[in-house]
Formats: C-alpha cells, structure tokens, sequence
C-alpha cells in the first residue's frame, strides 16, 4: 500500500508541473513572465537614465549662452561640480558669433565616470555610441502591455513597468536637480510613484526590446 500511494503522489505532482511548463515554452507569448525577463535583460545592459550629451567637449557661443538652453543652464552647473571644466577659445568671427568667442566644455576625470557606451539611434537615423548618464534603473515589476497586430509577421508590444533606481551622487545636489527636471522626476518616481514604458517586436526566439521612444 505504502508503494502504491507512493507511486500516486509521484503521479499527481508531475501532473501538477505539466501546466507550469507549458506556460514557460512559449518565449514569444506576451505574458508577464516573458516581458519581466526581457526587461530584466535590456535594463542589464542599457538602463542608464542619460541626458542626449552625446559629443564632448561641447562647445557654447555667446548668443547660446545668452539665449539660456539646457546646455547654457546645465554646463556651468556640471562645472561646480567638478564634472566638466570650461576653456575660453578664439574662433574666426561670424554673423552668428561677431565676439568670435566660444566656450569648450572638456569632461573631468570625474565626468567621465558618467560618459558611458549607451547606445542610441535617433528618429533620423543618427547613431549614438555613447552618453553622459544619471543614473541606472532596475525592473521593479511589469504592471501591463498593449499589444500592436496590425502587422502580423511583426507583432509588437508596448510595456510599463515600475522601477528602482540609483543615482549618480551629484544628482543629490539641489543645482543639479533644478537643471534637470526631467531626471529629478524619474528619480522621484521610482519604487512605483512613476511607470516608465518600454517598447518590443517578437523576434524569432522571443521579445526583443526595440531602441529609441515608444
């Protein structure tokens, strides 16, 4: 009797697996368990929070500075904080620049801890190697997805997320969050205050993040 009920149970808890398996064969279902690994994967290797500084040294004229831009805003405060150092440069005089003067922004040592490879292609097809970054987030939990058929050989996904984050430690510094709005709020926004979105096209062996916003 003791093989017998022994022999049943074996019976019934590989009975019991059979349906987990089958939901985990399919890397291409667009199941939560699927996207949570994808985005496990693409936060690995690209989940840098950066700010579009793709080129150093950066180089600021007089009507620039004048005209206030995030970069006229954002590079003197970076100077403060010992991640870049500015040069005064003579260049030839033009209509746009008559002082014949710009200012070179050159990373520091420091800086260029946070110039990071992070690819990026632009919606004009411009290809970005690298970035200046802020911070680096992490999956917390995958909270839906939407689904686009209407290109059936490519189906695609749309998925939001809650995140954890960790800040570069010159982000804790109140000039550096008044010039960067936009990742002060992405840092505030972590622990599920704020889902991010990230975009995907069924590959031939499962979900494959897709560059570039969504």
């Amino acid at each position: 009797m003791k093989y017998r009920f022994r022999k049943i149970l074996m019976m019934v808890v590989a009975l019991s697996m059979l349906p987990a398996c089958g939901r985990n064969s399919d890397p291409g279902a667009p199941t939560r368990e699927n996207f949570t690994s994808a985005l496990k994967d693409v936060l690995a290797k690209r989940g840098d929070v950066c700010l579009a500084m793709f080129d150093w040294p950066m180089d600021l004229t007089p009507a620039e500075a004048g005209a206030g831009s995030n970069h006229a805003v954002q590079l003197p405060v970076f100077e403060k904080l010992g991640l870049a150092t500015s040069t005064v440069i003579e260049v030839p005089k033009t209509e746009e620049n008559p002082q014949g003067v710009i200012k070179r922004y050159a990373l520091t040592d420091e800086g260029r801890k946070y110039y990071k490879p992070h690819a990026y292609t632009s919606r004009s097809g411009a290809e970005h190697p690298n970035d200046f970054c802020a911070a680096q987030i992490k999956l917390d939990k995958v909270m839906s997805w939407e689904l686009d058929k209407h290109d059936a050989q490519h189906p695609s996904a749309v998925v939001s997320y809650t995140y954890q984050i960790e800040p570069a430690p010159w982000m804790h510094d109140p000039d550096a969050q008044r010039v960067l709005p936009m990742i002060t709020r992405v840092i505030n926004g972590a622990g599920g205050r704020l889902q991010l979105h990230q975009g995907f096209t069924l590959g031939e062996h499962g979900w494959v993040a897709t560059s570039g916003p969504v």
